[in-house]
C-alpha cells in the first residue's frame, strides 16, 4: 500500500481512492486484517463493535425473511406450473444467494467497514474522482428502504386486532413502528438488538414449526394425518411435474420472484466498523446466514405442498401460510384467544406482523450505518452531525434521517399503483449497483487490477461472480420486458416507471458531483483536498478543504 504523511492532503484529481487502507496510518493504526480480525482496519473505538455473530447472522435472517415466504410460494407455482419446477427454481434462486454471500463476504473481508457498496464503488472505481460516492449518496438518502415493509406491517396488525385495514390505520401503526425502530437502535442501542435478535429467533422457531408439521403430515403421524380425501398427492411421481411451464417469459417471472426472497445477503456489510473481529465474524455468519434461510425456505416449501394442493393454491385468493394452517388444523384454529386484551387475534397475522417487524428493525439498523458512513466521507453537507456517534454510542443523525425519510414515504403516496411504484423504486437500484461492484470485482481478479494491491482474506470463486452477475441483469432486464397477462407491477402506471425514476435518481446523484466537485472548484479558483481528522466521540471522518489554485 502507498503510503502519505499526515500532513498531506489529498486532492480530488488524484487516483488515489477515497477508501484507502494505508489512511489509518495517518493515525498510528496497524493494518492486519488477517490477525486481528479485521478490527484495525476502520478508525472507530473498540467500544463501538458490539455486534457478535449471533446479531450478524440475524441482520441478515431479518433482512431477507420478512413476509415473502408465507405469500410468494403461490406466485411462483404461478409461473412454474409444476411443483417440480418450483424446487428447481428455489433451488437456483440458493445458488445466486450463494454467489452474492461470496461475492459480499470477499469485498466485506477486503474493506472491513461500514458503509457496504458505498466502500466498494469508492475503492474499485477511483476515477472521476468522488462520482460513485455521490451517486450512491443520492440513492441511500432518498430512497426509503423501511417504508414499504412498515406499511404492511400496519396491515397486519390490522388483521390481527380484527380492524378493517385502510389507509389511515395502517399507515399510523407503520409510522409508529419506524419511530420504535428509530428510538431503540438511536438511543438504547442494546436493546434494539436484544428485540431484533429475538424476533429472528421468533420466526426461525415459526419456519421450522410450519417446516415441522408438514413432514409429520407426510410421515401419517396421527394429529398431522389428513383424510384421503384432502391430502394433495403434489409429490406423486405422476403429478409433481404435471404442467410445468418452460416458455421464457414464465421461467424467468418465477426465478424473479425466487431470487427476490433472498435478498438482503450485503446487511451486515453496512455495519462492519461495529462487527467484533469483523472479517472472521462475516466469513462465517453470512454463509451461516444463507444456508439457514435456504434449508428452511426448501422445508417450508415442501411442507405447504404436502398440506395444499396445487389447485387450491392457484385459485386461492389467501397466502398459503393460511391455507397450510386451514388444511391441516381446520379454519377454527385460524383465530387464538392468546392474549386478554385483544379477542380472537389471527394467529397468522400476528406471526407475519413479527417477522415484518424484524425486518423493518434489521433495515433501519443498518441503513443509519450507510447514512452515517456517508457523513464520515465528507461528501454530504453538516458531514460532521452526520458522522458522529453522539449522543448514546450510535448514529443518531443517520437513524433520525432514515426514520424521516422511510416516514415519508410511508404516509405521502396514494394507494394503489402508487404505493406499488414506492416498493418498487426501493428495490431496484440495489440490482444496478450490484451489477456494478461484480463487474468491479471481477476486474479486481484481473491483472489489469495490480495497482489496486487487492488482497482480501478470502476470494469468492470467479464463476460464482459470474453467475452473480448474470442474475442481476436478469433482474435489471425484466422490469423492462412487458409483464405477462396478471403480473404487471402496477394497473395503470407503465411497467417500467420505476426502472426510469430509479435512473433519475442516478443522474440526479452524477449532477452534484458535477456541480460540487467540477463546477463550483472551476468556478471559484479552488480544488478540493481531503484530510483526515479525529471527532469527540473517538470516530474519524474527512474534512474538505478549498485550496486556492496555484
Amino acid at each position: 500500500m502507498r503510503n502519505r504523511s499526515r500532513s498531506q492532503a489529498v486532492s480530488a484529481s488524484e487516483r488515489d481512492p477515497l477508501l484507502h487502507p494505508s489512511d489509518l496510518e495517518e493515525l498510528g493504526k496497524t493494518i492486519d486484517r488477517e490477525d486481528d480480525g479485521g478490527q484495525s482496519f476502520d478508525n472507530v473505538p473498540q467500544a463501538k463493535r458490539q455486534l457478535g455473530l449471533t446479531s450478524v447472522v440475524f441482520l441478515i435472517f431479518n433482512r431477507i425473511i420478512g413476509t415473502g415466504i408465507f405469500a410468494t410460494p403461490s406466485l411462483i407455482l404461478k409461473s412454474s406450473g409444476s411443483v417440480g419446477m418450483t424446487f428447481v427454481m428455489w433451488t437456483l434462486g440458493a445458488l445466486v444467494a450463494a454467489a452474492g454471500t461470496a461475492v459480499y463476504v470477499e469485498l466485506g473481508t477486503g474493506l472491513p467497514r461500514s458503509g457496504g457498496e458505498k466502500n466498494y464503488l469508492e475503492f474499485i472505481f477511483r476515477r472521476p474522482k468522488f462520482l460513485m460516492t455521490c451517486i450512491y449518496a443520492m440513492l441511500a438518502l432518498f430512497i426509503g428502504f423501511s417504508s414499504a415493509n412498515a406499511v404492511v406491517l400496519g396491515e397486519y396488525v390490522m388483521h390481527a386486532f380484527s380492524i378493517e385495514p385502510n389507509r389511515v390505520n395502517t399507515r399510523l401503526f407503520g409510522v409508529f413502528a419506524l419511530t420504535i425502530g428509530f428510538l431503540l437502535h438511536s438511543l438504547k442501542l442494546q436493546w434494539g438488538l436484544r428485540l431484533q435478535n429475538a424476533l429472528g429467533v421468533f420466526k426461525l422457531f415459526v419456519l421450522l414449526g410450519i417446516a415441522l408439521c408438514g413432514l409429520l403430515c407426510l410421515a401419517g403421524i396421527p394429529g398431522f394425518n389428513l383424510d384421503a380425501e384432502r391430502r394433495p398427492h403434489n409429490f406423486d411421481m405422476e403429478r409433481i411435474w404435471e404442467g410445468t411451464r418452460l416458455d421464457a417469459n414464465s421461467f424467468v417471472t418465477g426465478l424473479f420472484n425466487v431470487i427476490w426472497s433472498f435478498i438482503g445477503y450485503s446487511n451486515a456489510n453496512y455495519a462492519l466498523s461495529e462487527v467484533r473481529n469483523p472479517v472472521r465474524t462475516i466469513k462465517r455468519a453470512a454463509p451461516l446466514a444463507i444456508a439457514s434461510i435456504t434449508v428452511v425456505y426448501m422445508l417450508v416449501n415442501v411442507a405447504y405442498f404436502a398440506v395444499v394442493s396445487k389447485e387450491e393454491i392457484l385459485g386461492g385468493g389467501r397466502t398459503v401460510a393460511a391455507l397450510f394452517f386451514r388444511n391441516l388444523f381446520g379454519p377454527a384454529t385460524e383465530k387464538v384467544c392468546t392474549l386478554p386484551l385483544i379477542k380472537s387475534p389471527q394467529v397468522l397475522s400476528v406471526i407475519i406482523a413479527l417477522s415484518t417487524f424484524g425486518n423493518v428493525l434489521a433495515v433501519m439498523f443498518t441503513q443509519g450505518r450507510v447514512v452515517q458512513e456517508l457523513g464520515r466521507e465528507g461528501v454530504l453537507p453538516y458531514s460532521s452531525i452526520f458522522a458522529s456517534n453522539k449522543p448514546a454510542n450510535a448514529p443518531f443523525a443517520g437513524l433520525l434521517w432514515q426514520w424521516s425519510i422511510s416516514t415519508v414515504v410511508a404516509v405521502a403516496p396514494p394507494p394503489g399503483d402508487a404505493y406499488n411504484f414506492i416498493l418498487n423504486l426501493s428495490s431496484y437500484p440495489l440490482v444496478v449497483i450490484n451489477a456494478v461492484i461484480t463487474i468491479g470485482l471481477l476486474f479486481l481478479h484481473t491483472r489489469a487490477a495490480l495497482d489496486w494491491e487487492w488482497e482480501p482474506p478470502f476470494r469468492a470463486w470467479t464463476p460464482a461472480i459470474i453467475f452473480f452477475l448474470i442474475s442481476n441483469i436478469l433482474l435489471l432486464v425484466v422490469p423492462l420486458v412487458p409483464p405477462l397477462p396478471g403480473f404487471s407491477p402496477y394497473e395503470h402506471l407503465p411497467y417500467w416507471l420505476h426502472v426510469v425514476v430509479s435512473l433519475f435518481i442516478i443522474l440526479l446523484g452524477a449532477v452534484y458531483w458535477a456541480v460540487w466537485a467540477v463546477w463550483l472548484p472551476k468556478r471559484g479558483g479552488y480544488v478540493l483536498e481531503r484530510d483526515v481528522v479525529l471527532q469527540e466521540d473517538g470516530v474519524s471522518r474527512n474534512v474538505f478543504k478549498r485550496e486556492a489554485v496555484r
